[in-house]
C-alpha cells in the first residue's frame, strides 16, 4: 500500500505526537503529502471560533468545515498519485464522519493515544499551547469513553517517534485499513 497513491488518517488528542509522526512518515515515502488539518483553522483570520472545553455553535462549524476542507484536500492530492499523510484531531463521533468525508481508497486510520499523563509532560515541554482552559486528563478521558474504536490505536506513551512511525508502517495496513 506505501507504494500507490493512499490516504492515512492520523488523529489524537493534543500533544499526543500528531504533527512529528505524520511529517516523519511522510518523509518516509517516495510520493507523498503531509496535510496538517489545522492549516485551514490558521486561515481563518476574521471571524475565527476557538474550540474550547465548552465551544459555540460557530466553534463546532469551523471545526466540521475544516474536516471538510481536509478531506477534500486528501482526495484530491491521492488521486493526483500521492500517499497522504492527514492529521488533525478528529474525536468522538468526528471520526467516523471523518472517514465518510475522504472518498479516497484505501484509507488507514491511526489513532495515537498515550495515557494522558504523558500527554500533559509533552504540553509542558513544547513551545505551542493548545489546551488553554482544557485539562488534559479531561479531554482524554472523553477521547477514550466517546471515540470509536475503528483503526489502528497505539499507545505511544513508550514510543520514540521512529518508533511510532516504523508500528504505523508495519501495522496500519492491516490493522488500521478502512473499507
Amino acid at each position: 500500500m506505501w507504494d500507490s497513491p493512499s490516504v492515512v488518517l492520523i488523529t489524537g488528542i493534543m500533544a499526543a505526537g500528531k504533527s512529528t509522526v505524520a511529517e516523519l512518515l511522510a518523509r518516509r515515502l517516495s510520493r507523498s503529502v503531509h496535510l496538517r488539518g489545522d492549516v485551514f483553522r490558521r486561515m481563518v483570520v476574521g471571524g475565527r471560533a476557538e474550540m474550547t472545553a465548552d465551544p459555540s455553535d460557530e466553534a463546532w462549524r469551523q471545526l466540521r468545515l475544516r474536516y471538510q476542507l481536509t478531506a477534500s484536500a486528501a482526495d484530491a492530492y491521492a488521486a493526483a498519485g500521492f500517499t497522504v499523510v492527514c492529521q488533525d484531531v478528529i474525536l468522538g463521533a468526528d471520526l467516523p464522519a471523518m472517514v465518510d468525508r475522504i472518498r479516497h481508497r484505501p484509507l488507514a486510520v491511526v489513532v495515537l493515544a498515550p495515557r494522558p499523563e504523558v500527554v500533559a509532560a509533552r504540553e509542558q515541554g513544547r513551545a505551542k499551547r493548545g489546551y488553554g482552559d482544557w485539562p488534559v486528563a479531561d479531554l482524554d478521558a472523553g477521547f477514550r469513553a466517546d471515540t470509536p474504536r475503528i483503526g489502528l490505536w497505539l499507545d505511544t506513551s513508550g514510543h520514540t517517534p521512529d518508533q511510532t512511525v516504523a508500528e504505523i508502517i508495519d501495522r496500519a495496513w492491516t490493522e488500521g485499513r478502512i473499507g
